[in-house]
């Protein structure tokens, strides 16, 4: 069985480098049988899509999406300096 600092380096390596994601932000924690992933995206699709890629990445563990979404604005006015 593989130690979980492998398997989080492995899913975290997954969700770089698959196409449906290429995330670098979330940060990956493993626990025993357990998969937790936390950070920020934008849109709810988004936050779905990064966990069920991670999934795949560590079939037969529980994966706990803890992936919080962040309202993003245009820039309001702009500063003077």
């Amino acid at each position: 069985m593989e130690t979980p600092h492998y398997v989080a380096a492995r899913v975290q390596r997954v969700l770089a480098e698959d196409d449906r994601t290429t995330e670098l932000g979330i940060r990956v924690d493993v626990r025993g049988e357990e998969v937790y992933l936390r950070g920020q995206v934008s849109c709810d699709e988004r936050r779905h899509q990064i966990e069920n890629v991670a999934r795949e990445a560590a079939p037969g563990l529980r994966v706990h999406n803890e992936i919080t979404l962040v309202e993003v604005r245009e820039p309001g006015e702009e500063e003077h300096l």
